[in-house]
């Protein structure tokens, strides 16, 4: 492995079972496969780096997450091609997934930055974008 990869990824969830339910096919269509899996919690692993979602603890529920707030803004993916933005974007709205500036789709982020954004159930903004 070489110095600086990423390792892995936790994130802290609102409701388990709804994030693995949206996550769970999407990180599949990118190749992930199921890594560890526990009482409250899940993980996805591509190659040597995972992904993990951890339900939060009761008493961290009432503050939920924007990401305009200090953190973690959004979590970007590689796609393969144009043809598998677009069939993630058919596969979004099919699920009932709202595509974020859907009005500049799929060039939001520029002429040459072909992608689909979306939220997440807690509202993280995630895009697929080939490079």
């Amino acid at each position: 492995m070489s110095k600086g990869f990423i390792h892995h990824i936790e994130l802290n969830v609102s409701n388990l079972y709804r994030t693995v339910d949206f996550w769970g096919w999407f990180l599949e269509e990118m190749n992930y496969e199921p890594f560890q899996e526990w009482e409250s919690g899940k993980s996805w692993r591509l190659d040597d780096m995972y992904i993990v979602f951890v339900q939060a603890e009761t008493r961290y529920l009432d503050i939920p997450y924007h990401q305009g707030q200090v953190g973690l803004n959004h979590l970007a993916f590689h796609a393969t091609s144009r043809h598998q933005v677009d069939e993630i974007t058919r596969k979004l709205r099919d699920r009932g997934v709202t595509i974020l500036y859907a009005d500049k789709h799929p060039f939001a982020g520029g002429k040459e930055h072909y992608a689909v954004y979306f939220e997440d159930p807690d509202r993280m903004k995630v895009e697929l974008v080939v490079p």
